[in-house]
Order: structure tokens, then C-alpha cells, then sequence
């Protein structure tokens, strides 16, 4: 990879749209621009020359022939998302006027970008470490308001503030312990053993927050996995389907009629839940039905919340634990 040419790519997803915005970055992104970029009189509008994050309305033209009408978009070092000079053009969304314009910036010496290659050069340049880098895919990924809520905060350096006072706090240790080796047949002593234990304890308090903080934004990441589980006719998937407000499950008063797990995603107050419609739990000598049960014992495994619904009028107090004691087995096995 040559980091010191110029690069460009799609900033908007491909196909036709109202808008689509094409990128470019590095050293020649105001040389290129130049060429190809005039007020609608075919005069030069000298990009290199404006200050940056200004905005400038004009055509995009390869010799007599426009492209399009565009808007453009100046970010000077170390003043851009890369810290290189950048350009962002905003053209209409048809395929072909995309198409067009990447064609004719390449064809005045930028290559195609490789694929995340603006944050690596973001990265490199040292806009943001490799904690934010990768909150910048997570932000884009986000399908809540809590994940969106923890990609903002990761990628604005919460992590890695974090990340730093775990290393200060070691190289502390790490230097209060060195000298009590270098000089252990001297009679001084560096530092108290009661602070010592303090920070040793500082440390793993910090390395289990963080722990926890990586499974915590996993699930919120991933959506909160919630398996409904129950004997077969219990209402499993009506309760799915009213959920999602749709037929995603059949409903039948035929038992064993789900024989795999569905799943589907529902945001609730910004959080994203995902819920698995098990098949029945019950014995059985259906080779395939056997499979879906087991199934159902997997689902519950991997979940953060278990729903067990069951038919009040139809079971004894007595059956209900056993059956609730067989679902908390597979739950503690997890």
C-alpha cells in the first residue's frame, strides 16, 4: 500500500440515490480537483487556493463535456477526517454520473481506495487510535440508540481513556517493583506493601470493568438475545408474532409445528432485542423434532433473558418447577 498518492472511492452506498458523495485524499486531491472541477462559465475555481471546510457550487467536466452540477467540499491538513488534504464531492445520485466522475479523477492520477483504507490512513496520520478506528465501523453499523450511544462514546476516546489509566497504573507497579529488586539487599524500601496491595487491586478492578464492558457492548452490539421456550401449543410464536406486530412464525394448534429456532430483532426504548421462537420442549421419537429440541436447549444457553410460557390451566404447581428446574439447568450451563 503507497500511502503518499492519492486515493478516492464512494463515501455513500453504491446504486442510484437523490445525493452520493465521492472522496478523495491525499497530496494531489487539490491538483486533481482543479482540472476537473469550474463554475458553470468553464473557469478554474483554483480549489487549492480556498480555505478549508468551505463548500463551492460548480460543474464537473472532462474537457467540453459536464457531468454534472456538484458541490464541493474542502478539508486541508491536518484538518480532515485522514489529516491529509481531502475533497468531497457531492453529485447527484445517478450510477453513471458516479460512475463518471471516479473515472475521471483516476484518469488524473487517483487510484481507487482499498477497502477502509480513509480510517487507516485516519490511523496513521494519528487522527484517533485503533479503539476509535474500529468505533468508526461499529457507529456505522449501529441499529439503536444504545449502540449508536456506545460507538459515539468509544469512537470520542471513552475506551481509550480507559485503556490509558490501566497502563499508567502498571508501568506504576511495574517501576515500584523494579527498584524494590535492583535494590532488595539494600534496607529501603520504595513503596509501603499496604499500597502495593492497593494498586494490585486498583488494576484487576480496572481489568474487570473492562471486561465486563466488552460483554455488555457485545450484547448491545448484537441485540439482546431473549429465547421464548415452552411445551409444544404453549404460544410461543403467537407471542412472536404480536411482538413483531407480524406473521413471522406459522401458528398451528398442531404440535411440534415449529421444528426450528426463528429469529427476529425489535428495538425497544433504543435497546435492540433479539428473539428466538424455539421449538416445543418435550420427549419425543421424531428424529427431526429431537433436533429442533435441541435446538431450543442451545438458544436458551446462549440468551441473556428466557421466556417460559406455559398453560396455567393445563399444569400442576409440582410439574411447573420441574420443568422451570430443567430450563435453569441448561441456563447455568451456559
Amino acid at each position: 500500500m503507497i500511502l503518499n498518492d492519492t486515493i478516492t472511492a464512494l463515501a455513500t452506498p453504491h446504486g442510484s440515490g437523490a445525493i452520493a458523495v465521492i472522496r478523495l485524499s491525499g497530496k494531489k486531491s487539490f491538483e486533481i480537483i482543479d482540472k476537473v472541477f469550474f463554475d458553470k462559465e468553464f473557469k478554474s475555481k483554483k480549489i487549492a487556493e480556498q480555505k478549508g471546510y468551505t463548500i463551492h457550487f460548480g460543474i464537473i467536466a472532462e474537457g467540453d463535456i459536464v457531468i454534472d452540477e456538484v458541490l464541493v467540499s474542502v478539508f486541508k491538513n491536518p484538518h480532515s477526517y485522514t489529516g491529509e488534504d481531502s475533497i468531497e464531492i457531492s453529485c447527484h445520485g445517478s450510477v453513471y454520473i458516479q460512475q463518471q466522475i471516479l473515472q475521471i479523477v483516476l484518469k488524473h492520477g487517483a487510484r481507487m481506495a482499498n477497502a477502509g483504507e480513509f480510517t487507516l490512513r485516519a490511523f496513521l496520520n494519528g487522527k484517533f487510535d485503533l479503539s476509535q478506528a474500529e468505533a468508526v465501523a461499529d457507529l456505522i453499523a449501529s441499529n439503536s440508540g444504545l449502540s449508536h450511544q456506545v460507538a459515539m462514546q468509544q469512537m470520542r476516546g471513552g475506551f481509550s481513556n480507559k485503556i490509558k489509566i490501566l497502563r499508567d497504573n502498571l508501568v506504576n507497579f511495574a517501576s515500584l517493583v523494579e527498584l524494590e529488586l535492583d535494590f532488595s539487599e539494600e534496607d529501603v524500601e520504595f513503596a509501603d506493601r499496604t499500597d502495593l496491595k492497593k494498586l494490585v487491586h486498583s488494576i484487576i478492578g480496572i481489568i474487570e470493568k473492562l471486561v465486563m464492558s466488552f460483554e455488555v457492548g457485545n450484547v448491545i452490539k448484537n441485540g439482546i438475545p431473549v429465547a421464548i421456550v415452552g411445551k409444544p401449543n404453549a404460544g410461543k410464536s403467537t407471542l412472536l408474532n404480536i411482538l413483531l406486530e407480524d406473521d413471522r412464525a406459522i401458528v398451528s394448534d398442531i404440535p411440534g409445528t415449529t421444528r426450528d429456532t426463528i429469529e427476529d430483532e425489535m428495538i425497544i426504548d433504543g435497546v435492540l432485542f433479539r428473539f428466538i421462537d424455539t421449538a416445543g420442549i418435550r420427549t419425543t421419537t421424531d428424529v427431526i423434532e429431537q433436533i429442533g429440541v435441541n435446538k431450543a436447549f442451545e438458544a436458551i444457553k446462549k440468551s441473556a433473558i428466557v421466556i417460559y410460557l406455559f398453560d396455567a390451566h393445563e399444569i400442576s404447581s409440582g410439574d411447573l418447577k420441574l420443568e422451570i428446574d430443567l430450563i435453569k439447568e441448561h441456563i447455568g450451563n451456559s
